[in-house]
């Protein structure tokens, strides 16, 4: 029986957090990641470039047999999902921040929104808040250097705390009481965001939405894989695997077996990773 993999990428390491949500929801699926950490962080790059990224990556991740991709990064959401979906016939899943949750549960009627720079200017961004942003005052906040921090592994360091304090004293100030990270790397932050914010502030993001969308799809499609099947997952980088590995496996919670991505090889398989492609395609 031939069963597809779902394939997931990230500018970097912060689409893990998508990742580990759609491992929780769809134990049986085979996932496939890239982290497009040689070109981290997408938030200070022009939109033709985060562009050609994202479909580079796709094309990659089809050509190991893809049933459905996920775009687990909002700025390349922001830039290139709509590309994506004209391009290819699959299911194309991609973020949006949580402002719909944070609304509706928002008790000071403040609303902030952690993101990159390319996101909060995007068209999808401004379409959300003309969609939900009537009745709240919503706080969009460029949040330069976060991503970076992450993808160095450094989660709750000072200079982590300073750059976090640095957005959120300001916006606590205004009154929010609701926090959404519109950047996937920001869920590894949450445990010190939720510190310096104080418990009465709730910190939301858009991992599980993401997961039950990807659920949803592929079961419309009748494309899950069944239920006495073990899903297993392929990782690949596009930046030095020696640094990459040791981060990716605290990230995912448990080792992982790292391929390096490189585009003018995209058509065969990595060697590491030619019985999984076989096996899932």
């Amino acid at each position: 029986m031939i069963y597809h993999p779902i394939g997931v990428f990230d500018s970097g390491l912060g689409g893990l957090s998508v990742l580990s949500e759609i491992r929780r929801l769809l134990p049986n699926e085979d996932l496939l990641y890239v982290a497009d950490s040689g070109h981290a962080p997408y938030g200070d790059k022009p939109l033709s470039t985060i562009e050609a990224r994202a479909i580079a990556i796709t094309e990659f991740l089809l050509d190991q047999g893809a049933k459905a991709i996920v775009v687990a990064c909002n700025t390349a959401t922001g830039a290139a999902a709509r590309v994506l979906r004209s391009r290819y016939p699959v299911p194309i899943i991609a973020m949006e921040p949580a402002v719909k949750p944070a609304i509706e549960r928002t008790r000071s009627g403040v609303v902030a929104v952690l993101a990159t720079r390319q996101t909060l200017a995007s068209h999808n961004f401004s379409v959300l808040l003309a969609r939900l942003g009537q009745g709240v005052e919503i706080l969009p906040r460029p949040c330069p250097g976060l991503v970076e921090q992450v993808e160095a592994g450094d989660l709750d360091g000072d200079r982590t705390r300073d750059l976090l304090w640095g957005y959120l004293e300001p916006l606590l100030a205004r009154g929010a009481d609701t926090l959404v990270l519109g950047c996937t790397h920001y869920p590894f932050l949450t445990p010190l965001i939720q510190e310096l914010a104080g418990p009465d502030t709730l910190v939301l993001d858009s991992g599980t939405a993401v997961a039950r969308q990807v659920r949803r799809r592929l079961n419309e499609a009748g494309l899950l894989a069944p239920p006495e099947k073990t899903g297993r997952e392929h990782f690949w980088t596009s930046g030095k695997n020696a640094s990459t590995h040791g981060l990716m496996t605290r990230l995912w919670g448990a080792e992982v077996i790292l391929a390096p991505f490189i585009e003018d090889a995209i058509r065969p398989a990595p060697t590491s990773c030619v019985g999984l492609a076989l096996e899932a395609i």
